[in-house]
């Protein structure tokens, strides 16, 4: 099930927290809870996804984002994310989400998220593509940059951001299975 009752709490903790300019962090703090394990007892991979809404939704908030989404009537959507999973996550145990926009290209957003276990390694990272859309389908970023006020061009993305966007362009779809 989707965590609601999390999102609404931080929601409400991100509510008073400055501003955020573009490519500037939101640090969250998260406990994986019984319901968040998988048979290994450790925080399942795809829970790790779901968990990282909790990062990007008040992130999104904070950098103004939601605020045009909801004048504008467009939506959000993810349209692409590559996981590295290294170190576990256990019942109970605490960790740091760190989530920014990383740049954008004429059609989507990057967003780049981690976890912190509370001895300073990080359990996992992922790197997000993300579309704004309305009822004609994906709305390009520099209507979305304008709308938020931005005049900024997109800093370049890493190389290994570039790889990735350039294995997928490769990819087929639909898949030949």
């Amino acid at each position: 099930m989707y965590p609601f009752i999390r999102m609404a709490k931080e929601l409400w903790i991100s509510r008073n927290q400055p501003p955020l300019e573009l490519g500037e962090s939101h640090i969250s703090h998260h406990i994986c809870w019984p319901w968040d394990l998988d048979l290994w007892k450790e925080l399942n991979n795809g829970r790790t996804l779901t968990l990282y809404d909790l990062g990007r939704i008040p992130l999104a908030r904070r950098s103004g984002l939601i605020e045009v989404l909801r004048r504008e009537r467009w939506g959000l959507t993810m349209a692409g994310a590559v996981v590295r999973y290294r170190r576990r996550v256990r019942l109970m145990e605490k960790v740091e989400m760190r989530s920014r926009l990383i740049g954008w290209d004429a059609r989507f957003m990057y967003l780049e998220q981690s976890m912190w276990k509370a001895d300073g390694e990080c359990a996992n990272h992922a790197v997000y593509r993300g579309a704004v859309t309305n009822r004609n389908g994906i709305v390009p970023t520099d209507r979305i940059m304008q709308a938020l006020g931005h005049e900024a061009e997109s800093p370049e993305l890493p190389d290994w951001v570039q790889s990735w966007l350039a294995a997928e362009d490769q990819r087929p779809w639909p898949p030949q299975m």
